[in-house]
């Protein structure tokens, strides 16, 4: 491991905590196979919670050609509308970032769900959700 990981006193800046948990896509939950296809970033102290979705469609059909593309892409956008807050929100609208975000984290037996939470520091939780889907999804 790099020292890039590690802090020491007094050299944190301005950089921040944030949590973020994947997105996986489970086309065949009897199967318990899946593909990453999002990220979700949620940092407190700059009020920011955010999603970035990448369905590689090659890969879902790979694991199940009768997938419903169609739909998972549509409960990928729902996800990122839960985080944009107003209107594409729905019910959600009138929560805070961090509600949004444990709504979003919460264990759920569908097509789409989110896999465990992760921690870490950055000055820009926007750059990090992008950062974090070149890394981990694309």
């Amino acid at each position: 491991m790099s020292d890039r990981h590690f802090i020491k006193a007094g050299q944190g800046g301005d950089r921040h905590v944030f949590e973020y948990a994947l997105l996986r896509v489970v086309p065949r939950v009897e199967r318990g196979e899946c593909i990453n296809a999002g990220v979700l970033v949620y940092c407190r102290a700059k009020t920011f919670v955010g999603a970035r979705t990448h369905l590689d469609e090659a890969r879902l059909l790979a694991l199940d050609p009768q997938a419903d593309v169609a739909g998972v892409r549509a409960a990928l956008r729902a996800v990122e509308g839960v985080c944009a807050g107003g209107e594409a929100a729905g019910q959600a609208a009138g929560d805070d970032a961090g509600r949004r975000f444990r709504w979003l984290i919460a264990p759920r037996s569908t097509v789409v769900q989110p896999g465990p939470v992760h921690t870490g520091l950055t000055a820009d939780p926007a750059a990090e959700t992008e950062r974090l889907l070149d890394l981990l999804v694309r």
